[in-house]
């Protein structure tokens, strides 16, 4: 069977999340019942990462094996006339080894976090980001989140519900930028802890209001409790950006 790797992008507003849900709207759902629509066929899609309710994705990656081979082009745009008017769509299709796992041959996953600051409500950036209605110290924030960069046991951050085996982790980059009154956090790694994201950036906005110190963050990383957390930032400004794999035949 023809193997196909999927660059996907969706906007995860009125999902339960990536994965198929008993009685909840997923994106994976959606997906697979377009390509039944396609190619009359009961398929399962894989994801690099399974995003939460709400969470978006720039550039998230899967696979399917289908029956037929068909054409990339063909896939891709048949899908996406099946998958209107959902805000989903397939960027690119292409043929992938029989071997290649979306998920397990990953070697980086890129997260963008986006604050807005204002008082007025939004209204283009509805559920696409975080309000926060006061101003917030980027550069204080970056600084402190160099603190949670490298290898640690990330249990502060860590969902009471997560299932992986370990809490270490190891942080490749978490940085802060603003620009006017938009703020982006940046975080990469290999893999990450369920809601790790979303806790680094609530314990960020404590940093950006005063209220913590990059010293208070650090202590909350010591601590490896979840109670040590600040606040979860929600699911809304959370985007999967990018993920990467090994060139081909490095695996």
């Amino acid at each position: 069977m023809p193997r196909y790797r999927l660059t996907l992008e969706y906007d995860g507003t009125g999902y339960a999340g990536w994965q198929r849900q008993r009685d909840q709207p997923s994106i994976q759902q959606a997906l697979e019942e377009a390509f039944g629509s396609f190619c009359q066929e009961d398929v399962n899609l894989v994801a690099a990462g399974r995003t939460d309710a709400g969470v978006h994705a720039l550039q998230q990656v899967a696979h399917v094996d289908l029956v037929r081979d068909w054409p990339p082009a063909t896939v891709r745009n048949a899908v996406n006339q099946h998958l209107r008017p959902r805000a989903i769509s397939i960027l690119e299709a292409a043929r992938a080894g029989a071997d290649f796992h979306a998920r397990f041959d990953a070697v980086e996953r890129l997260y963008r976090y986006r604050i807005v600051c204002r008082r007025a409500p939004l209204t283009i950036d509805l559920n696409r980001a975080w309000h926060v209605p006061r101003s917030l110290d980027a550069a204080a924030m970056h600084e402190a989140a160099q603190g949670l960069v490298g290898r640690h046991d990330f249990s502060t951050f860590r969902d009471a519900g997560c299932q992986a085996s370990s809490p270490v982790k190891t942080l490749d980059e978490l940085g802060v930028t603003g620009a006017g009154d938009a703020i982006v956090i940046s975080a990469r790694a290999r893999s990450f802890l369920h809601r790790q994201v979303r806790s680094m950036v609530g314990s960020l906005v404590h940093v950006g209001e005063g209220r913590w110190t990059a010293g208070d963050l650090r202590h909350a990383l010591e601590r490896r409790d979840r109670q040590a957390c600040g606040m979860i930032a929600p699911a809304h400004g959370l985007y999967l950006a990018a993920v990467r794999y090994p060139p081909e035949g490095q695996a």
